[in-house]
């Protein structure tokens, strides 16, 4: 099966992880149940100890095909579930052989057309054959092309077993796109020294940084009394939270960051006079900004207790993840071996600092230093999202020749 059969069966199965959920996985029967359909294909492809725990965990191994091998084990690494951002469901994967650079109309009848002038990476797919949406759903290039292009890897290897490598550990997890896709990883289990998350996007990225993060919670306590007769008594917990948001700095929002530049993110408001609730994310890939910007929360609450009253503001700050580039920098080699990998095939190598995070992030804390590499997924969470099959077939490439690599470095003490 080619990598692009299997891409194109895994993203008919709606695995959609679900926010409000509190089991483990979030939608627990259809993200077990692809879990047990890639347990399968491992095996069938000769990942003998192919296997997947009660959490949703998969891991295997391709064998070594060097006798006695003492180096360093590398692990590749996909999560299984996508986003809620657009429907997962029905999804419709149409395939576009040499697109020529031209408009797509994914769907005639709601008119819904992508075009190079809005998204600019269609120019640089010209020539190349995409997997498209029906414009309906979103595509699940995110991460199913990572899981489609890292069994492909073990398929090929182990097909071939002259080419030199030490062993390679696999593992699939669910719910990252909610931020738990690590919250259960065994890492001993694992037991890779150094790891790559298959979770990027054009062929070429190579990420070792990442945004700090951080959720907060704005609760606010009003006075309800009937507004007939609120002179002096009333406190609307609903516009004290509107004049919380508005004493935020504008240009620190999303809207209007780029690159490096942080942001604190309103995400959800919901209030009435009595109580309101407001939550924020947080980001940051500066350790040092990151943290002004919580204390600047902190600054508005205690500004608005002072007028206001004390207890009328609550703030709850929890850290959801860390910058990696700390934990990857002190082996440079993860990234001297990528980069010598893209010059060998003729890539260009796209460095870049991810405005988000991803499972390797938290691994990376974990004592498992894991950057991130493109799939040749595009526009991901979204109905004009897109994968290249000629970048899929070449991130395979590109982990077959990591594996031959790897095999002169040394374990991690």
């Amino acid at each position: 099966m080619s990598v692009e059969e299997r891409f194109i069966k895994y993203v008919k199965i709606d695995t959609t992880s679900d926010p409000a959920s509190d089991t483990i996985p979030s939608s627990r029967e259809a993200e077990l149940a692809f879990a047990d359909m890639i347990v399968d294909e491992l095996r069938s492809a000769g990942v003998t100890d192919a296997a997947r725990d009660p959490n949703g965990y998969v891991m295997g191994t391709v064998p070594s095909t060097i006798e006695n091998y003492t180096g360093a084990v590398l692990g590749f690494i996909a999560h299984m579930d996508t986003a809620s951002d657009a429907p997962g469901n029905n999804i419709q994967p149409c395939v576009i052989k040499n697109y020529d650079g031209s408009d797509i109309v994914l769907n005639k009848e709601k008119n819904i057309v992508m075009k190079p002038s809005e998204f600019a990476s269609l120019t640089r797919c010209t020539g190349q054959d995409l997997i498209v949406t029906d414009g309906n759903t979103l595509l699940g290039g995110d991460d199913k092309a990572g899981v489609a292009e890292i069994i492909a890897m073990a398929e090929y290897l182990i097909g071939h077993p002259e080419i030199k490598h030490g062993p390679i550990r696999i593992a699939f997890t669910p719910d990252e796109e909610i931020g738990r896709g690590v919250e259960y990883f065994d890492t001993a289990k694992f037991g890779a020294d150094y790891a790559y998350t298959m979770d990027g996007g054009e062929i070429g990225e190579l990420e070792y940084e990442n945004f700090n993060a951080a959720q907060a919670d704005v609760d606010i306590t009003g006075i309800a009394i009937h507004p007939g007769s609120a002179k002096g008594k009333m406190l609307s917990a609903a516009r004290v939270g509107m004049e919380f948001n508005e004493m935020l700095p504008t240009f620190q929002k999303p809207e209007y960051t780029e690159g490096y530049e942080g942001f604190i993110h309103l995400i959800s408001i919901n209030g009435t006079v009595e109580h309101c609730r407001l939550t924020y994310i947080v980001r940051d890939h500066d350790r040092g900004l990151f943290e002004q910007k919580k204390a600047f929360l902190q600054n508005i609450t205690d500004f608005l207790n002072a007028k206001y009253g004390k207890g009328t503001v609550a703030l709850t700050v929890r850290d959801s993840y860390y910058n990696m580039k700390e934990k990857v920098e002190p082996y440079p080699f993860l990234l001297d071996h990528v980069k010598e990998v893209y010059k060998a095939m003729g890539i260009e190598p796209r460095i870049q600092a991810i405005r988000g995070g991803t499972d390797g992030a938290t691994l990376s804390y974990m004592g498992l230093p894991c950057p991130n590499l493109g799939t040749g997924d595009f526009n991901c969470h979204g109905h004009f999202e897109y994968v290249s099959i000629d970048q899929m077939h070449q991130s395979v490439e590109v982990l077959v020749r990591l594996a031959v690599r790897f095999a002169s470095e040394k374990k991690r003490s």
